[in-house]
């Protein structure tokens, strides 16, 4: 059951509230009950539908799925995980770990399912994807507030509000009309797939199971080391192999932290030593020592079935892949539920063609959310969708719009967008939440934190920072309810509890 409209409050953020804008034009036009229609059931578009639907706003929430599907899903559910299971490190000395416990506090759907179908990983949060993708489904079916259509949207809806949440593969024809509404600040580049090798494939008298620095004290990867001959022979094979070409219209850029691997490797020699293939905290209990070069796997399902490999996004054709990858000790005899690929990723210029709402500038009431903005990741990519929810939700009840303060990971990753931070042009590239963004602290008298502390403080100001945001828009409301009903769901097809 949905909950009741959080009551009105006054803002008790750090931001200063927001001015009028030409959306907001559009929408003291929209009448009371007119649903808002959000493009897009994936990470950001299914928050956003949640955000909203908990306030007390009608959604049509229109998804293509399972009608069709972009070449690199998998599933017929919502907000799917197609390049990993893993929604990255915990730890909150980590941007991406701050922002996770910012959507936990302040009832975010997809932090609640996650939370709930969660797999081993370490220091990390992963899941199991089908699990997952069908807890957040049968979540927004649910919801008396939701209504849910399938539909391929081949250009800008007329209806306002609307929201794009399309994600980095966005149609062809609807990419195009938002091309004609932006010029040419649309741009593409491609994010890679990482493969998954059966366990039963796997040769476990040559690997060791070990988290990183024994983090996490679950023994989470299995880890496959190399010696300098065994690394000098993989980047060889790697270098030699044959790859997929890009076609001629598409202009390979890729996101700095989902390189392809043989793109690493072309860089020089010991890249992958320092990046995927590091071996440093991976103590071999049969030598006792690190190896030259490690490859990671993570663990797909609860049941261990399946193994990712970690940072092995690859553009090699498939028979290529399964030669060069049976270099890797453990690997020689591997079975692959999925061979690694790449697919295009579509983002606008959003210092340039978004307001300080995420509207369009140049269509009022059209509104963009997930990685389609310039966001990077699952979490960045659903946290995008929870700011535009929670905000918009306050804008169309008349309310006083509260973003994040700058100093949560929310309101870092929003400033990554904003007009106000000039990252506008050809400069501008997609970005994971990173330290970089939030405002630095304050100065302290004789004395320098060194970075883990310098982080932890800040971790720790954004969550008391925080506290005031969430009563401003209702979240504690929210929050209750996401936290509640997901420890009362199953697993789908299970009939297993969640909690």
């Amino acid at each position: 059951m949905a909950s009741e409209h959080p009551p009105e409050s006054p803002s008790a953020s750090s931001s200063a509230p927001e001015s009028p804008s030409a959306s907001s034009a559009h929408e003291a036009r929209r009448a009371p009950d007119e649903p808002v229609v959000i493009v897009g059931a994936g990470m950001a578009g299914s928050e956003c539908a949640w955000q909203l639907a908990e306030r007390g706003v009608r959604v049509r929430l229109l998804e293509q799925k399972p009608a069709r599907r972009t070449p690199a899903a998998h599933l017929d559910t919502f907000a799917e995980m197609v390049c990993s299971n893993s929604m990255r490190g915990a730890a909150m000395t980590n941007a991406v770990g701050l922002l996770k416990e910012e959507l936990r506090r302040a009832g975010s759907l997809l932090m609640a399912c996650a939370d709930a179908t969660s797999v081993p990983a370490g220091g990390a949060l992963a899941v199991e994807r089908a699990a997952f993708s069908g807890l957040v489904t049968s979540r927004l079916r649910a919801h008396p507030r939701i209504r849910v259509e399938v539909a391929e949207v081949l250009e800008v809806p007329d209806a306002r509000p609307c929201v794009l949440a399309t994600g980095p593969l966005t149609g062809d024809a609807l990419a195009a009309d938002l091309v004609r509404l932006v010029g040419s600040a649309g741009l593409a580049y491609y994010d890679a797939i990482a493969p998954i090798v059966t366990a039963e494939s796997i040769e476990w008298d040559e690997v060791f199971r070990a988290s990183r620095y024994d983090k996490g004290g679950d023994d989470a990867y299995v880890n496959c080391p190399m010696n300098r001959e065994q690394y000098e022979a993989f980047v060889d094979a790697l270098l030699a192999a044959q790859k997929v070409a890009p076609r001629e219209f598409e202009e390979a850029r890729y996101f700095e932290g989902c390189l392809p691997l043989e793109v690493m490797a072309e860089r020089g020699r010991e890249t992958l030593r320092f990046g995927p293939l590091k071996p440093v905290g991976l103590t071999d209990p049969r030598t006792g020592r690190w190896p030259y070069a490690c490859v990671q796997l993570r663990q797909e399902d609860p049941a261990g079935t399946a193994f990712n490999l970690v940072g092995f996004q690859s553009r090699m054709t498939w028979p290529e892949q399964m030669r060069v990858f049976a270099l890797i000790p453990g690997l020689a005899k591997a079975e692959y539920a999925r061979l690694g690929s790449v697919h295009r990723n579509t983002f606008v210029d959003a210092p340039t063609v978004l307001d300080e709402t995420l509207a369009l500038r140049a269509a009022p009431g059209v509104y963009l959310a997930g990685q389609v903005t310039g966001v990077e990741g699952y979490v960045e990519s659903g946290a995008s969708g929870f700011v535009l929810g929670v905000t918009l939700a306050q804008r169309l009840r008349g309310e006083t719009v509260t973003p994040p303060p700058a100093t949560t990971a929310l309101g870092a990753l929003l400033s990554h967008l904003l007009p106000s931070t000039l990252r506008g042009g050809p400069g501008f590239q997609p970005s994971n939440v990173v330290w970089s963004m939030f405002p630095a602290l304050p100065p302290r008298e004789g004395k320098r934190l060194q970075k883990r502390d310098r982080y932890q403080a800040m971790a720790d100001r954004a969550l008391i920072d925080l506290e005031p945001w969430l009563d401003a828009t209702g979240a504690r409301l929210v929050r209750a309810q996401a936290s509640g009903s997901a420890s009362t769901l199953e697993r789908p097809g299970s009939g297993e509890a969640l909690a």
